[in-house]
């Protein structure tokens, strides 16, 4: 799966940068959204716990996908800005989470 930046827009008022991304994933099933935010925190170096994606659309019989995502400044704009259900779209399950915990 390969990631490309299309944009990148600083809004200063939500106190966000918003991107706007395009997916390839030639032979594969459409990713995960877990699996795309994971991608991106690594291609753009930042704090996964301050990324949300928001959106991600498949384009029809094209191994390809237009996505949406949102890099807050802080952990306390995101849970003021952002709705409860993108904030748990984004986030491991916790059975996952505890998993990882007990491997470490």
């Amino acid at each position: 799966m390969e990631i490309n930046i299309t944009q990148k827009t600083e809004n200063p008022l939500l106190d966000r940068t918003e991107i706007q991304f395009d997916c390839t994933y030639q032979g594969e099933s459409t990713p995960k959204v877990l699996e795309v935010k994971n991608r991106l925190v690594a291609v753009l170096d930042v704090d996964k716990n301050l990324l949300v994606v928001d959106k991600l659309k498949p384009q029809f019989g094209e191994g390809k996908a237009k996505g949406y995502a949102k890099l807050y400044d802080s952990a306390i704009s995101l849970t003021q800005i952002e709705k409860k259900h993108i904030i748990e779209k984004n986030q491991a399950p916790q059975k996952e989470v505890a998993e990882e915990e007990n491997e470490e």
